[in-house]
């Protein structure tokens, strides 16, 4: 490895100089060097490792890795939605358009995306902020889902999944040195795209805690303390709030989110809504209440002054369409300046996937009642949903009766992140290694179970807790299984460990 590494980094001449490479990790930007993200982090590349073994042979003392690392919904085995697979192909083959075996209300949609593009091809590129008529669609879903408040499809920028989108805004926001360099606001545990990207950007992490014991609820007391702190060395100016949680799976009350947006009225913060698991509510108790409606329902003061962008993506809800990175984002009440600035940040990088536009149109353009493809739509959208509502809550029953392990509702999204008990023994061990407790836990599950985790903390977490983020995602059968291994080797854990403490509960 050694001399592997030595040639990677100086290459002989033909004169017999040596020429060293220009970019090596002593000059790599060291922004890029600071970035972490858990979600794909060395867990998941020991967990590719382990797969790649087994399939040449190798003994391990289980026969699959079993990935509940990533919100990947097809690759644990969900089925895409037939009427949206139908537009998108329709659209990349117009050729199927005589085809009588694509229903109708598909084939319309496809004409109107078609023709929206350039040579009414999807292979064109469209406009930066998107298809027009794709955001008209957006607009008009918007203003049904917010019971009538009004959407101007001229705020809305299709996006290359959310992350490009959050990323972008993001950009816009950071700037200043020394303490008025920007300061931006996230949760705790937070969805590591938020960090790195902030990292990335030498702009100031501020993390204020959501309330475990209180189900992971957002706290308006710890919003001001975490602010007050934070201007003592940066100027925060922006928070970011991810609803339903990932990783925590709280859903906010309406209450809470006026709470928060009056927050930010008063400190002029702009809002980052991250929605994308908006359709992913379980729990009875709970509803997803848009940012936007609530800001409209404060009142014009309100809803004609705070700056606001949220967040949508195909990869989540019921289609778990990632792979086509689709997205968009709703801006509001941004200066008219400003507004042209981030259009051409967009346009640097020319526009998102069109046929990752097109697979977002079907989302917020579903068959209507009157329609031949409404019956299944509808059929296979509440099977996805009906299946996820039911591994929540079985996720949470299952590790709620494991000693050590206290695991809060899953009232939405795709994952559980459940506090895990590690006896001090085992915390002292993994300090001496240089690895995180968590992080050790996570390995040895992986080594001794196949099942790939990602640690705590990877999202953040108070000091003196560990966690880890499991989605809810495999099959019923598969995560049954994944939850009882996982219940064995965490008993086996603490008997190991000999920990004559009760385990925290």
């Amino acid at each position: 490895l050694a001399s592997q590494s030595t040639e990677a980094t100086v290459v002989l001449r033909e004169n017999g100089k040596m020429r060293e490479k220009s970019l090596t990790m002593d000059t790599l930007n060291p922004q890029v060097k600071a970035v972490e993200y858990a979600v794909r982090g060395p867990i998941v590349t020991k967990a590719g490792d382990i797969e790649r073994g087994l399939q040449q042979g190798q003994k391990h003392p289980f026969t699959e890795v079993i990935k509940a690392n990533i919100g990947d919904s097809h690759a644990m085995g969900q089925k895409p939605i037939t009427f949206l697979r139908q537009v998108v192909a329709l659209c990349s083959f117009p050729e199927l358009l005589d085809s009588s075996s694509f229903p109708e209300d598909a084939k319309q949609r496809a004409r109107r995306i078609l023709q929206g593009c350039g040579g009414q091809s999807l292979g064109s590129y469209s406009a930066s902020q998107g298809v027009d008529c794709i955001r008209q669609d957006i607009a008009v879903y918007i203003e049904q889902r917010d019971k009538g408040v009004p959407a101007d499809w001229d705020n809305i920028y299709l996006t290359t999944g959310a992350s490009d989108g959050i990323v972008s805004i993001l950009k816009m926001l950071v700037s200043g040195q020394g303490r008025s360099r920007s300061g931006v606001m996230i949760p705790i545990p937070q969805y590591p795209l938020y960090s790195a990207a902030i990292s990335e950007m030498e702009a100031v992490q501020i993390n204020y805690y959501l309330d475990e014991d209180n189900c992971w609820a957002l706290d308006i007391n710890e919003l001001h303390r975490a602010y007050q702190a934070a201007k003592e060395h940066c100027h925060p100016r922006v928070i970011c709030i991810i609803n339903p949680g990932n990783p925590t799976g709280q859903v906010q009350s309406k209450k809470c989110i006026e709470e928060v947006l009056h927050f930010a009225y008063e400190e002029n913060l702009f809002v980052m809504s991250d929605e994308v698991y908006q359709d992913n509510v379980y729990s009875p108790d709970c509803q997803f209440h848009s940012f936007k409606k609530v800001l409209y329902e404060m009142g014009p003061e309100y809803f004609n002054t705070v700056e606001l962008a949220s967040f949508h993506s195909t990869s989540k809800g019921y289609s778990g369409e990632c792979g086509f990175r689709g997205g968009y984002m709703e801006v509001l009440n941004l200066d008219l300046e400003v507004k042209a600035q981030l259009v051409k940040l967009l346009s640097v990088r020319l526009c998102p996937p069109v046929s990752g536009q097109a697979a977002m149109d079907v989302i917020v353009n579903p068959p209507l009642p009157h329609e031949p493809s409404y019956l299944q739509f509808h059929k296979e959208k509440r099977a996805v949903l009906g299946a996820l509502a039911e591994k929540a809550q079985m996720t949470e029953q299952i590790l709620n009766t494991v000693p050590g392990i206290k695991c809060n509702p899953v009232q939405g999204a795709m994952y559980a992140f459940p506090r895990i008990f590690i006896p001090p023994r085992a915390v002292e061990e993994a300090m001496s290694l240089g690895i995180s407790p968590d992080m050790m836990y996570c390995l040895r599950l992986l080594e001794e179970t196949g099942i790939c985790l990602v640690p705590g903390s990877g999202f953040g977490q108070r000091e003196g807790t560990y966690h880890f983020r499991m989605t809810i995602l495999p099959t019923t059968e598969k995560l049954k299984v994944l939850l009882e291994k996982l219940r064995d080797f965490h008993i086996k854990f603490l008997k190991e460990y000999a920990s004559l403490e009760e385990p925290k509960r």
